[in-house]
C-alpha cells in the first residue's frame, strides 16, 4: 500500500515537470492519497475476516466446568499387569483396597475397580475419590506411607506390573456423581484427548447432550484431567451387556440435537479410545 502511494506521488511530480499546473498537481495527489486510504481500509477489513477473535476468559476452565458445591478430586490409575500375574494381582487388590476404602481415617473412597475386557489387555483400572480435594489427597498419601499393609501391597504389586500411570481429575458439573450400583454390569470408559483450548466448548455441548443419555441410567460419571495427560476427558458408562450398549447408543440418534452434538464435538478431538471393563469382585460399581 505504501508503494502505491509513493508511485502516485512520483507520477504527480512527473506530470508537474511536463507542464501540469500546480493546482492540478495538488488535486491529483490528493485523489491518489484518498484512493489509497480507501483501499487500505478495504484491505484491513478483508483481512479481519480471517483473523480469529480471542474470547478473553476471566477464570480457569477447571473453575467454570467443575462442581462448586463440593470439593472432590479424583484419581484414575491404569496398571498394565504381566499376563501370568493377573489373577494374583486381582486377589492382592481385593485383599487391600477395600480396607482403605472402609477406613474412616482416610478421606478417600474407591469408586470402582475393573479389569479391561476389550481394549488394552491385561490392564486394571482404579478410580478413587478424595473428598476435600488436594489436601485430602496429601493426607491420604502421607498416612499410606506409614501403613504397613499398604507398603507390603506396593512391594508385591511392583513385581507384577509392566507399567503404570495415573491422572488427577475433576468431575464435570453437569454429570452425575458416581455412586455404587448393583450389577452385573459392564462399563465403558471412553477417553478423549482434546485439542488445547477446546475444553470450554466441549463442556458447553455436553452440558446439553448428557440430558439425551440418561434414559437407561447409563451415565456414571464425566471427568477432565488436571494433572497427567492434559485436555483429557473421560466418560464412564454402564450397560447390562454389549447388546444393550449397542441399542442404547443407537437410540441416542433418535433424539433431536444428538447429531448436532456429534457434528460439533468431533473436530475438537485429537485422539479417542474406548475400553470395555469388567468390575472386580470388590468394586462398589458392580
Amino acid at each position: 500500500m505504501a508503494t502505491r502511494v509513493l508511485q502516485s506521488l512520483g507520477n504527480g511530480l512527473n506530470r508537474a515537470k511536463n507542464g501540469v499546473r500546480p493546482k492540478q498537481q495538488v488535486a491529483l495527489t490528493l485523489r491518489s492519497l484518498s484512493a489509497s486510504s480507501k483501499l487500505n481500509r478495504e484491505d484491513s477489513w478483508f483481512k479481519s475476516l480471517f483473523v480469529r477473535k480471542v474470547d478473553p476468559r476471566k477464570d480457569a476452565h477447571s473453575h467454570l466446568l467443575a462442581k462448586k458445591e463440593d470439593n472432590n478430586l479424583y484419581k484414575i490409575q491404569f496398571h498394565n499387569v504381566k499376563p501370568e500375574c493377573l489373577d494374583d494381582y486381582n486377589k492382592l487388590c481385593e485383599d487391600v483396597l477395600p480396607n482403605i476404602h472402609a477406613d474412616p481415617e482416610y478421606p478417600c473412597e474407591l469408586v470402582g475397580t475393573w479389569n479391561t475386557w476389550y481394549g488394552e489387555q491385561d490392564q486394571a483400572v482404579h478410580l478413587w475419590r478424595y473428598r476435600g480435594g488436594y489436601p485430602a489427597l496429601t493426607e491420604v498419601m502421607n498416612k499410606l506411607r506409614k501403613n504397613k499393609e499398604f507398603m507390603e501391597y506396593r512391594d508385591k504389586r511392583g513385581k507384577m506390573l509392566l507399567s503404570r500411570r495415573n491422572q488427577l481429575l475433576l468431575e464435570f458439573s453437569f454429570w452425575n456423581e458416581p455412586v455404587p450400583r448393583p450389577g452385573p454390569n459392564i462399563y465403558e470408559l471412553r477417553s478423549y484427548q482434546l485439542r488445547p483450548g477446546t475444553m470450554i466448548e466441549w463442556g458447553n455441548y455436553w452440558a446439553r447432550a448428557i440430558e439425551l443419555r440418561q434414559q437407561n441410567n447409563e451415565a456414571v460419571g464425566g471427568f477432565f484431567s488436571q494433572i497427567g495427560s492434559l485436555y483429557m476427558v473421560h466418560h464412564l458408562w454402564a450397560y447390562k451387556d454389549l447388546q444393550s450398549r449397542e441399542e442404547t447408543r443407537n437410540a441416542a440418534w433418535q433424539h433431536d440435537g444428538w447429531d448436532e452434538v456429534v457434528y460439533y464435538t468431533v473436530p475438537l478431538i485429537q485422539h479417542m479410545e474406548s475400553r470395555i471393563m469388567i468390575p472386580m469382585k470388590t468394586s462398589p460399581l458392580k
